[in-house]
């Protein structure tokens, strides 16, 4: 159907719609245009969708862009006095945010090139229909949406990253306060460093885009998704050490093995650190649940995944398998020397079956002298102020709690795998499939 324009007086004075009396800020679209029909039409057909500002001529609509927060505008390219490809580039130095909108009757190449160089969204012909113009402003309504959307979450994670680096920086004070700060400050830093890949990603792709939709929309709804994943863990991982800090009971922890190697395949595949390293993931054939927090195990997995990784800076393998062992280790098997290290075996649940989950790379391998000190807080061989030394005692630490084992066998010159041995959810045979 096509959009009529409106015979009537001259358009008097710009002005902006009533804010309907509702909590959500409804988006705001301006409207210019030098002929009174167009800028009626376009009036009768989004006042009930949108706050509107309407200018007929180019210094009216920039002096209400710099007093109102406009989210879209549709300009027409002719009108007396300043064009609209003008109009274009003063608003957006005004709000280099602001989606606009092109209206011409007199479409010419160098034209449309011109305007969106100058970040135009998109352009529509005269005559169009209401179909077409709605979908338009629908569609940068959603792209000034989605950018608000990220730029907000860039800038609260950078001031809680640089929170987090002012208390990493107090050593001295975390040590006092114990562990528990530190270890809650090292856990979070890894999702915090996916959700900053993701938004970098969606920034990137955004600002070399003149409109979102299809793949790119999908993908900007992925990253969003996974983003809020991560932002979940972050909570997550604050409840459990604020119920520990206050002895609050809690039910039985209860993880599905397959899943949790999901949610770490999710963590690693955009963490920095696995640029040097092809990463193998060996899951379950059929899914087991375990009796551990899901949050610990996705981190303990993280934490000897991420030491695997920063073994060398050479690309090399590392691969995170899963097996369910039938039997009862034999711990006499298992013996400290030059190359292995078992940890937990007096408090260790040895009862059949066993979930036997190892991370193990083709790295360099770990020297004899350091090997006996990998599982202390605080000891790290990196250099000063690039490891906490943490990752390998909070690894200790929830399987300890989970009364599970590590081993660990370590050659130099031909790598190191770590083994972590958990008992399965429930009696014998139970709990072996969803």
């Amino acid at each position: 159907m096509p959009l009529l324009a409106h015979s009537g007086t001259a358009f008097e004075a710009p002005r902006a719609a009533t804010p309907p009396p509702q909590d959500r800020r409804r988006g705001t679209l301006m409207i210019v245009d030098d002929e009174e029909g167009p800028r009626q039409s376009l009036r009768v057909v989004f006042k009930s969708d949108y706050d509107l500002l309407i200018a007929n001529e180019g210094e009216t609509a920039v002096a209400l862009a710099r007093q109102n927060k406009v989210d879209v505008a549709i300009l027409d390219i002719r009108m007396v006095g300043m064009s609209g490809i003008e109009l274009l580039g003063r608003l957006k130095d005004v709000d280099p945010q602001i989606e606009v909108i092109m209206l011409t009757a007199y479409e010419t190449i160098d034209t449309i090139r011109q305007a969106l160089r100058l970040g135009a969204c998109d352009y529509l012909q005269k005559p169009f229909d209401i179909a077409t113009v709605r979908n338009a402003v629908a569609a940068a309504m959603e792209r000034r949406t989605l950018s608000s959307e990220v730029r907000t979450n860039s800038e609260k994670l950078r001031e809680l990253q640089d929170e987090l680096q002012k208390h990493m920086m107090e050593e001295e004070i975390m040590r006092a306060r114990g562990e528990i700060y530190a270890s809650v400050i090292h856990e979070i830093s890894s999702p915090l460093t996916v959700i900053s890949a993701l938004l970098q990603s969606l920034d990137h792709r955004m600002s070399h885009a003149a409109r979102i939709e299809g793949d790119d929309l999908e993908m900007v709804k992925d990253r969003l998704k996974r983003i809020t994943r991560q932002v979940s863990l972050c909570i997550e991982i604050s409840r459990r050490y604020l119920s520990s800090l206050r002895q609050v009971p809690t039910e039985t922890p209860r993880a599905w093995v397959n899943q949790i190697l999901t949610d770490l395949g999710e963590l690693l595949r955009v963490h920095p650190a696995s640029k040097s390293s092809q990463l193998v993931m060996v899951p379950l054939e059929e899914d087991v649940s375990v009796s551990i927090n899901s949050t610990d195990l996705v981190q303990l997995l993280l934490n000897l995944v991420i030491n695997a990784f920063q073994c060398t800076a050479q690309m090399h393998r590392v691969e995170v398998r899963a097996e369910v062992l039938g039997h009862v280790l034999r711990l006499e098997d298992f013996q400290n020397g030059p190359q292995d290290r078992f940890v937990n075996r007096d408090e260790f649940q040895n009862k059949a079956p066993l979930l036997a989950l190892s991370v193990q790379d083709t790295g360099p391998g770990i020297a004899v002298e350091t090997l006996p000190r990998i599982f202390e807080p605080y000891f790290t061989t990196h250099k000063k102020g690039q490891g906490t030394g943490l990752g390998l005692a909070i690894v200790s630490r929830f399987v300890k709690q989970a009364g599970g084992a590590i081993h660990v066998h370590s050659k130099v010159g031909q790598g190191t795998i770590f083994t972590v041995y958990l008992p399965l959810k429930g009696s014998a045979g139970a709990d072996l499939k969803i």
